[in-house]
């Protein structure tokens, strides 16, 4: 087996002293670029390949950040991972990543850093822990929560704004004229804010625009996969008088009522429209494509692995909320399919071009709420 190649082995290469060679390595210290170009070429020569669990301990970290979501199987929570992945690898660091189903002994394990190894930091996503519960953590290593606001005040905190987001796609529904919309993903049990707060936002449009609420409408589910949002779906389309929109808590959700909808004979959008949130890839390649609610996942994961790098309550640096931006990304299940043959480059007199289609109305409505003195920072 080839032995590791050594900052020793590339000066001697290079006929410059170790320093030297630590100080390009590092990008470190004063370096002319002539001796700087001759070092480069020993480590490409030599195949170099820093020691990077070396370079952590002697810098007193670990070099690993651990991020535990709820399931991987999830397309959100999957694309985010990737993100996040990503965020850590440009700053140097590795991830573990944990997968929590969801379950409060699986993440109060986590939490406290139960059977992991020494890291940087840890990100989580919870689902089943409560306020207290994160407020009574022992673990001293840094933490950082996303999606949720179960925590706020004590640990970093990143996130959407959930109930401006839900009160967007839904008010984008009534601005199409749509009079009877749906919701589905309420959650009758277990702390989950986001379900709370998107619910919250679909109720304020309704209220905004005037709209008398219809609880029959309102889907509760026990979770937010597919097949939750299929069933929920039938159950509305069940109703003596159905829905004519739909506003999904997630994807996944919007894409199961998608399945029912087409099932039942039911057309999307003329019959029933449809808003998700998430902006997961199978969405923009779904039949019809779907509208949705996107957040900026790439902000959210760098944004969440800078504040772990930061050291946050373990440092003594009070706690901060980034509130990530999102938009609403309206495509065939709200506006219908767009032809896509293209005009005649002459008009013929007989038959004249049909007149565009008129716009369709901006989305309004949002929720408001006191801002963190740090959010966006």
């Amino acid at each position: 087996m080839r032995s590791r190649v050594g900052l020793r082995d590339v000066a001697a290469h290079a006929g410059v002293s170790i320093k030297t060679v630590s100080n390009v390595v590092n990008n470190t210290g004063s370096v002319t670029e002539a001796t700087r170009e001759r070092v480069e070429e020993s480590l490409t020569t030599l195949g170099y390949r820093p020691n990077l669990a070396a370079r952590h301990l002697r810098q007193g970290s670990s070099g690993l950040i651990a991020v535990a979501l709820p399931e991987l199987t999830q397309p959100y929570f999957a694309e985010l991972a990737a993100e996040l992945v990503r965020a850590a690898k440009a700053r140097g660091r590795m991830v573990l990543l944990v997968q929590t189903e969801g379950a409060e002994e699986s993440e109060r394990a986590i939490l406290e850093g139960v059977d992991l190894p020494v890291l940087d930091g840890l990100v989580l996503s919870p689902l089943a822990l409560d306020g207290p519960t994160l407020r009574r953590r022992t673990d001293s290593s840094p933490l950082v929560l996303l999606g949720e606001h179960a925590g706020d005040g004590v640990f970093d905190h990143v996130t959407i704004d959930n109930c401006a987001a839900a009160a967007e796609a839904t008010t984008h529904l009534l601005d199409l004229g749509r009079r009877r919309v749906g919701a589905i993903g309420a959650q009758l049990t277990g702390p989950n804010e986001t379900a709370v707060l998107r619910l919250a936002g679909y109720r304020r449009a309704l209220a905004a625009a005037g709209a008398a609420p219809d609880e029959a409408l309102v889907a509760t589910v026990d979770q937010f996969h597919r097949s939750d949002g299929a069933a929920a779906m039938a159950r509305l389309l069940d109703l003596p008088e159905p829905p004519d929109a739909v506003f999904c808590f997630n994807d996944a959700l919007a894409l199961g009522a998608l399945r029912t909808l087409a099932e039942r004979g039911v057309r999307v959008p003329q019959d029933v429209a449809v808003v998700g949130v998430d902006d997961v890839e199978e969405g923009r390649y779904a039949t019809p494509s779907l509208t949705t609610v996107s957040p900026d996942k790439r902000a959210l994961a760098t944004a969440a692995i800078d504040l772990v790098l930061r050291g946050g309550a373990a440092t003594g640096t009070p706690p901060r909320t980034v509130t990530v931006a999102h938009t609403l990304v309206v495509r065939e299940s709200t506006a219908g399919r767009t032809p896509l043959t293209p005009p005649p480059l002459l008009p013929s007199p007989a038959s004249p071009p049909s007149p565009a289609s008129p716009p369709l109305p901006p989305s309004a409505g949002s929720c408001t709420r006191a801002p963190d003195p740090e959010e966006h920072s």
